[in-house]
């Protein structure tokens, strides 16, 4: 019992030192020497847990994708209840006709994560990597959970008439991709700022006007004013 756990504690501690090392230096220059010493283990212990190199990425990428789907799952748990199962994929998100505020949380929380975690910002770092052949990361996660998200939003009637959600999945894939790659490779300091702004130039395009409320009886419909926001 004690040499697993021992083990396991060797296995997260290399998963988290390939992270800082593959965000730091890409996939190309990061050596398994220096991820060995950033993790204060042998090289004879890392071989023993990833023979290889590209074991070690596909690892970070798993632990990148199952922080993401952490990220989303808490978000769409309802207080008290059981999540809306976005943690196993992305059918079932957005449950309930809250669609688009559920993706802006979550798309804030990912840019909090990219600034903090390492794992994450190394896993969609690899997906991205162009020295690397079939590394896909949390990225492709992610693209399937927005654009089926969108979808279900699009039929619960809260996108505006016109917009196709598959038009607008593309945009919000592109620009949370675009700033993990900024994290990534740039050390760009993210904030839910940047977050706030890029939702306040695309929402107003992107969801439906909030209903009319009906005018009261014996008033005219002109003199009841415009809809509370």
């Amino acid at each position: 019992m004690v040499k697993q756990v021992r083990a396991a504690r060797t296995r997260q501690a290399l998963v988290r030192a390939a992270a800082e090392v593959f965000a730091d230096d890409g996939y190309a220059l990061a050596s398994l020497p220096a991820i060995s010493r950033r993790a204060g283990v042998s090289t004879g212990a890392l071989h023993f847990h990833f023979p290889s190199k590209d074991l070690l990425a596909r690892e970070v990428e798993a632990a990148a994708t199952a922080s993401l789907q952490r990220l989303a799952a808490r978000q769409d748990a309802p207080p008290g209840g059981v999540s809306g199962g976005v943690s196993g994929g992305p059918v079932g998100a957005g449950a309930g006709g809250a669609g688009l505020r559920l993706l802006v949380e979550v798309s804030r929380d990912l840019v909090l994560g990219l600034s903090a975690d390492p794992v994450l910002r190394a896993g969609f770092g690899l997906g991205g990597d162009p020295s690397r052949k079939g590394g896909e990361g949390p990225g492709r996660w992610w693209n399937e959970w927005v654009h089926a998200l969108l979808r279900e939003a699009h039929g619960a009637g809260e996108l505006a008439e016109g917009v196709s959600p598959e038009a607008a999945a593309v945009a919000v894939v592109a620009a949370t991709l675009g700033l993990a790659g900024l994290a990534s490779r740039h050390r760009f300091h993210l904030s839910p700022h940047l977050v706030e702004q890029f939702w306040a130039l695309l929402l107003p395009g992107l969801a439906a006007p909030p209903p009319r409320r009906p005018a009261r009886p014996g008033i005219p419909a002109a003199e009841t004013g415009p809809a509370p926001r």
